[in-house]
């Protein structure tokens, strides 16, 4: 099993503050940000940045849906770490200063992918996908925090 990796990064004309508490807010602006492979969106515990519990089931292709059940922690200035507790999937949002009134997003998730040919098919097909996922929610929080 070898580990998988999606990134995407994205400069948003706001400052880190109004972007990261934009994604810290669980409980009412990340709803409104998620493109529409995710469905069953519920927040179970907390609400806002670490302590929080989520619920939400991502359809990555047609055939491929991953019931996510994601523990919230912020281990730093700027950063939050989403960790599934039904996968080896780990998601880190990092939001970071990118000049006057600016701020440069990136999200990074890795898990332990599958092995064999199927392995290779989805260390190669399944960074893309998702980073095309994360690309429509980056440009959702983008209009969200750019009003």
């Amino acid at each position: 099993m070898a580990q998988v990796e999606a990134t995407t990064e994205r400069e948003i004309a706001a400052r880190p503050e109004a972007v990261f508490e934009a994604l810290a807010d669980y409980a009412g602006t990340r709803a409104r940000l998620l493109p529409e492979q995710f469905s069953e969106y519920e927040v179970r515990e907390g609400g806002r940045g670490a302590g929080t519990l989520v619920h939400w089931r991502l359809q990555a292709t047609s055939k491929r849906v991953r019931d996510c059940l994601l523990d919230v922690t912020e281990p730093g200035p700027g950063r939050l770490v989403e960790t599934d507790r039904n996968s080896s999937m780990v998601t880190t949002w990092t939001v970071t200063p990118a000049g006057e009134g600016r701020s440069a997003v990136q999200v990074s998730t890795v898990w332990n992918g599958a092995g064999g040919v199927g392995g290779f098919f989805e260390r190669t097909f399944a960074p893309k996908g998702l980073g095309r996922i994360y690309d429509a929610e980056l440009a959702k929080l983008a209009a969200e925090v750019e009003k």
